[in-house]
C-alpha cells in the first residue's frame, strides 16, 4: 500500500469518527484522490496546494468546484496536523438568480409524474421527496411505522429534526405499502428488502426524462428538493423555518435553493417602471 492509499484509509476513518454522511465522504475522498494525483511524490506544502488550486482553474472547473475541492482538502490538512498548508477559497459574488436550464419547473415535475404512472414506487418515491423535502438519503427513514404516525425523524450529519409528513402523502404511501405487501421497515426497498440507495434512485429517476420531455441535467433527487423549498417559501416567506425544515445549519444554503431564475429576475426588474 502506497502513502497516499494510506492516507486516504486514514482520512475515511477519521470522517467517519466525526461522523459525516456517506455522501459526504465519498466526496471527500474523491477530492483528495485528485489532489494525490496531483502532489504525486512532491514534498507537502502550502505551494504545492496552492499549484493544485490554480491548476484547477487552468482545467476549467468551475470556482464554486474548486471551492469545494478545496475545503475537503483542507479537513484532510487539518486532521493531519498540517493546518500550515491550508488555503483560502476563491471569493465568489452572491450568486442573484439561479439558470433556467438547470431548475425543474413544477409542469416538468408533473410530466415526471405522468411518466411514472406505471412505476408505482417511483411515482409515490419522487412525491415523497417532492412533498416534504427531505434528502434522498432521508428516504430509509420514512418506514411504515413512522408514516402511520405522520412524521418521520431523521438523523443526519450529527442532526436530528421531525420531518412533517402531509396527510394525502400518508395516505398514498399507506396504500401502497398495502398493495405491495409492506407490513412494516421501510417503504421504499429493493425486491431483497433492503432500503434503495441513491444510486438505483438516480437510475430510475434518469429513465423518465425521455417520456416526460425533460432535459436530464434537471432530474435528479436534489431538484425536487429545491422545487419543495421554493413552493415552501412562495407560501410562507419566511427563510429561517425553511432552513429549519430543509435541516440547513445556515441560511446562506437556504437562499441557494430559493433562488429564482433569470427571466423572473428579469420580470421583476420590468415591473419596478424606472424608465421614464
Amino acid at each position: 500500500m502506497n502513502t497516499w492509499e494510506m492516507e486516504l484509509n486514514s482520512f475515511e476513518q477519521y470522517l467517519t469518527r466525526e461522523e459525516k454522511s456517506r455522501a459526504t465522504i465519498k466526496k471527500y475522498l474523491r477530492d483528495l484522490r485528485c489532489f494525490a494525483a496531483y502532489a504525486a511524490e512532491q514534498e507537502l506544502n502550502k505551494e504545492l496546494v496552492l499549484g493544485w488550486k490554480q491548476s484547477l482553474l487552468d482545467a476549467g472547473y468551475r470556482p464554486r468546484s474548486v471551492n469545494s475541492m478545496l475545503a475537503a482538502v483542507n479537513v484532510w490538512l487539518r486532521s493531519v496536523g498540517r493546518e500550515e498548508c491550508r488555503v483560502k477559497s476563491l471569493r465568489l459574488q452572491r450568486q442573484v438568480y439561479s439558470r433556467p436550464d438547470q431548475e425543474l419547473t413544477r409542469q416538468e415535475y408533473e410530466r415526471l409524474l405522468q411518466a411514472a404512472s406505471e412505476r408505482p414506487r417511483l411515482r409515490m418515491l419522487l412525491q415523497t421527496i417532492c412533498a416534504t423535502g427531505i434528502r434522498v438519503s432521508e428516504l430509509r427513514y420514512f418506514t411504515v411505522g413512522a408514516v402511520r404516525e405522520g412524521e418521520v425523524t431523521v438523523n443526519c450529519k450529527s442532526k436530528t429534526r421531525t420531518v412533517l409528513i402531509p396527510d394525502a402523502l400518508c395516505r398514498e404511501l399507506l396504500a401502497y405499502a398495502g398493495r405491495e405487501g409492506i407490513a412494516d421497515g421501510a417503504v421504499f426497498r429493493t425486491r431483497t428488502g433492503r432500503p434503495l440507495d441513491r444510486s438505483n434512485i438516480w437510475a430510475e429517476m434518469k429513465s423518465l426524462c425521455a417520456s416526460a420531455g425533460v432535459e436530464p441535467e434537471k432530474v435528479y433527487p436534489h431538484n425536487l428538493r429545491k422545487l419543495f423549498a421554493r413552493a415552501f417559501y412562495g407560501q410562507d416567506q419566511d427563510i429561517a423555518k425553511l432552513a429549519d425544515v430543509l435541516g440547513h445549519s445556515s441560511i446562506e444554503t437556504t437562499r441557494i435553493y430559493i433562488m429564482t431564475t433569470g427571466a423572473e429576475h428579469r420580470q421583476t426588474l420590468e415591473r419596478l417602471h424606472l424608465l421614464l
